[in-house]
C-alpha cells in the first residue's frame, strides 16, 4: 500500500507547473488565435513592460495588433464622447470600430473618418503605428493639445483634415514632413504665428489655413506651389500680395486672400501663367489700379475686390472675362467703368460697383470722401502699354 501512495505523489509533481506563464499589468490578455500570423490580444490594460499588447514569441505585431494598441491609446486621451462613438471601440476587430476603415482584406487599417464626432481629447503619439492610413478626418470636433511629431511616419498619408477643432499653437511643421500628403485642411482653429515657405514647397493639391490667427507676410515661395486651391481667408497676414502669385501655374483654380490686412498693389503678373477660377482678395487694403493682366484670367468665374482702396477706371479688359458670374468691386474708390462693363447685366453676370466715387451713377461714396484718394503715391510696377500683352496660360511650354 505505501508503494502506491509514492507513486500518487511522483504523478502529482509532474503535472504541476514549475511557472505560472501568465502576465498580469493592468489587465489580462487573451490569445485568440492567429490573424495575419499573429495573435490577436484582447483587454485594454495587457503590460508587456510598455503597455502594448504582448506580441507572441517569434513573431511581429500585425497590422491589426498595431492597430489596437494605437485605437486604444487614443481612446484613453479622449475624455468626452457625447455621442458614444468610441463604445464600439472594444476588443481585437478593430475594422468594427465606428469611424475606422480598413483594407479590402482586412488586414490593415486604411482610414479613420470621425467628422462631426465632437470628441474632446488629443491625438497620440501611438497613431504613427497605422502605417497603411492613407487619411485622417476630424472635421467638428473638440481635439486639442499639439499635432504628434510621430505624424511624420505616415508614409501613405494623403489627406489629413483637422478643421474645425481647438489646436492653437504655431503652425504644425510636421505636416511638412508627411512624405505623401496631398490634402492638409487647418482651417477653424486657433493656430498662430507666420507660415513656412516650405508649405508652397510640397506637393499638396488643397492647402487650406483659413480662419485661424497665422500673421506675417504671405512668403514669396507661394510662386511653387502646385496647388489647385489655396485659402488665406480671415487670418492676420500683412505685407503685399507675393509678386510669384500670378506664376504659380494652370494647376490653381481656387485662392482667396479675403479678410486680411494686406497692403500694397494687385501683381503685375497676375493671370498671366494662372488658369485660376475664383480669386477673393476681398477686404484688404490693396490700392492702385488693376493691372491688364487681369485680362489673362480667361477661366475667373469669381473676382471679388470688394472694401480695398483700389482706384483708377473698371477697364473693358476685366469686363470682357469671358467666364465671369461674378464681378464684385464695391467699397473702393473707382473714378469710373467702361462702355463694356454696363453690359455685364446683360450676360446675366452679377456686377456690384456700389460705394465707389463713379459720377452719375447710384449708391456712391459722398464726394469728400472721393477728393483724396488713398495710395496716391503708391508706385506699382506695370508692364509698358506699348507692347502686347501674352498671357502664358495659352502656351502651355512656357514657363515663369
Amino acid at each position: 500500500m505505501e508503494k502506491w501512495w509514492w507513486f500518487l505523489a511522483l504523478l502529482l509533481l509532474i503535472a504541476i507547473p514549475t511557472e505560472a506563464g501568465i502576465n498580469v499589468g493592468g489587465g489580462v490578455g487573451v490569445n485568440v488565435g492567429p490573424i495575419g500570423g499573429g495573435g490577436v490580444w484582447i483587454g485594454g490594460g495587457i503590460n508587456n513592460g510598455n503597455g502594448n499588447p504582448p506580441v507572441p514569441s517569434g513573431s511581429s505585431p500585425s497590422g491589426l495588433e498595431r492597430a489596437f494598441t494605437a485605437l486604444q491609446a487614443w481612446k484613453s486621451a479622449i475624455s468626452d464622447d457625447p455621442s458614444k462613438i468610441l463604445d464600439s471601440w472594444v476588443g481585437p476587430n478593430v475594422c468594427s470600430y465606428k469611424g475606422v476603415f480598413c483594407s479590402p482584406d482586412s488586414q490593415e487599417v486604411t482610414g479613420i473618418d470621425l467628422n462631426h464626432a465632437n470628441l474632446k481629447g488629443n491625438l497620440v503619439q501611438e497613431l504613427s503605428l497605422l502605417s497603411q492610413l492613407s487619411l485622417i478626418h476630424l472635421n467638428s470636433n473638440r481635439f486639442s493639445g499639439q499635432i504628434p511629431e510621430t505624424l511624420r511616419d505616415l508614409t501613405a498619408l494623403q489627406e489629413l483634415d483637422l478643421s474645425n477643432n481647438d489646436f492653437s499653437g504655431s503652425f504644425p511643421t510636421v505636416t511638412l514632413q508627411i512624405p505623401n500628403l496631398i490634402y492638409l485642411d487647418l482651417r477653424y482653429n486657433s493656430f498662430s504665428g507666420t507660415i513656412p515657405g516650405e508649405l508652397f514647397n510640397q506637393k499638396l493639391d488643397a492647402i487650406f489655413l483659413n480662419n485661424n490667427n497665422f500673421e506675417g507676410e504671405i512668403p514669396e515661395s507661394l510662386g511653387n506651389s502646385q496647388a489647385s486651391v489655396i485659402n488665406f481667408a480671415n487670418n492676420q497676414f500683412t505685407g503685399n500680395l507675393p509678386a510669384s502669385f500670378g506664376f504659380m501655374g494652370t494647376k490653381l483654380k481656387e485662392i482667396l486672400f479675403l479678410n486680411n490686412q494686406l497692403t500694397g498693389c494687385i501683381p503685375e503678373g497676375v493671370g498671366i501663367f494662372t488658369d485660376v477660377k475664383v480669386f477673393d482678395a476681398s477686404h484688404n487694403s490693396l490700392m492702385g489700379h488693376l493691372p491688364d493682366t487681369i485680362s489673362c484670367l480667361e477661366e475667373i468665374e469669381v473676382l471679388n475686390l470688394a472694401h480695398n482702396e483700389l482706384s483708377g477706371v473698371l477697364p473693358d479688359l476685366v469686363c470682357s472675362l469671358k467666364s465671369l458670374e461674378n464681378l464684385t468691386v464695391a467699397y473702393n474708390f473707382f473714378s469710373g467703368f467702361s462702355q463694356e462693363c454696363t453690359k455685364l447685366p446683360d450676360r446675366n453676370v452679377w456686377f456690384d460697383f456700389s460705394l465707389n466715387c463713379i459720377p452719375g451713377r447710384n449708391m456712391q461714396r459722398p464726394q469728400p470722401e472721393c477728393s483724396l484718394i488713398p495710395g496716391g503715391g503708391l508706385n506699382c510696377l506695370r508692364i509698358p502699354g506699348s507692347k502686347p500683352l501674352v498671357c502664358g496660360s495659352r502656351y502651355p511650354s512656357s514657363s515663369p
